[in-house]
């Protein structure tokens, strides 16, 4: 995939965000002494009086997007995953969440690939926090094309939203005529018979490489990309499940309580069968290379297909 053209998803993240202030008024962005980082001074560059930067103060950069939905405002409250979905936690959970507000988070550097920050910057939780948030859409675009779709589709939906956005340059994977996005439903992306491969985030370009090595070894690999954690396309897995028999998770996040174990919840009740979650587990991450570290820890494409021959 060396040839391919890569960008990061916070890049589509802010790009998306000066498109979408053209043609809706009442979208309003904050951010939290991020903007260069996050994107969102792309969105400030072009619309200044409806860029809010909160300083390092995201609680209260929470609380003023909470606001600022019951006066008719569309609110993106911006920065790190870490600080968007850890350090405002109670005030997204109780602001945001409880009175069900009309405020998207829009999450950045999630995840190993934040690379050289290292673990304290490395959020490998958030899909687990948010998803534990009642009515909360949790949404982990996997390139360009699709972290695009979804600040769209973010902006659409009545209610609170969570897009999880990364800082590694990604393959885009979806750039063909007939993609579709639409919250909540995932994308077949290779049809295959022995095993399925379900993906989310700069996972599902690996998946997709996976496949083409168990190809090799005589695997015909099933590929799914799950954009949306919540609402999760259960149509989509468990007809896969049932055709493959054989169902791995892969995602750039902790092993527990993230797409791995939202498929493993679904499995249990309704299709048991062989899982093989892929992830980070149980361990913070560390300095380094994002190339690196997502090899060290598996999340490449011979890391999945290793597991999943396993």
């Amino acid at each position: 995939m060396s040839d391919v053209k890569k960008i990061a998803t916070r890049e589509s993240y802010g790009n998306a965000l000066a498109e979408l202030g053209k043609e809706a008024p009442d979208l309003v962005v904050l951010d939290a002494d991020l903007a260069g980082a996050t994107k969102t001074g792309v969105f400030k560059k072009a619309f200044p009086d409806r860029h809010i930067d909160c300083g390092i103060a995201e609680c209260n950069m929470a609380g003023i997007a909470a606001g600022l939905s019951t006066c008719g405002k569309v609110p993106f409250m911006s920065s790190f995953a870490m600080f968007a979905s850890g350090r405002a936690y109670e005030q997204v959970r109780n602001s945001i969440g409880y009175p069900h507000l009309n405020v998207k988070i829009g999450a950045t550097h999630a995840g190993i690939s934040v690379g050289e920050d290292g673990a304290s910057h490395q959020c490998l939780e958030d899909l687990a926090l948010m998803r534990e948030i009642p009515g909360m859409v949790v949404i982990n675009p996997s390139d360009d094309i699709e972290a695009k779709a979804a600040v769209f589709a973010a902006y659409k939906h009545e209610g609170p939203v969570y897009m999880r956005f990364g800082r590694a340059a990604v393959p885009v994977i979806n750039d063909r005529p007939d993609y579709k996005f639409e919250i909540g439903k995932g994308v077949l992306l290779r049809e295959g018979k022995d095993l399925t491969l379900i993906a989310t985030g700069l996972c599902v370009p690996e998946a997709l490489g996976a496949a083409e090595i168990l190809a090799e070894k005589g695997v015909d690999a099933e590929v799914i990309n799950i954009h949306t954690i919540k609402p999760l396309d259960t149509e989509l897995i468990l007809n896969s499940a049932k055709k493959t028999g054989r169902v791995v998770t892969a995602e750039e996040h902790w092993i527990a309580g993230g797409l791995g174990s939202a498929v493993a919840e679904l499995l249990s009740e309704q299709y048991p069968v062989k899982l093989t979650r892929i992830g980070i587990e149980d361990t913070f991450g560390e300095s380094g290379p994002a190339s690196e570290l997502i090899k060290k820890y598996g999340l490449d494409a011979e890391g999945i297909a290793k597991k999943a021959l396993g």
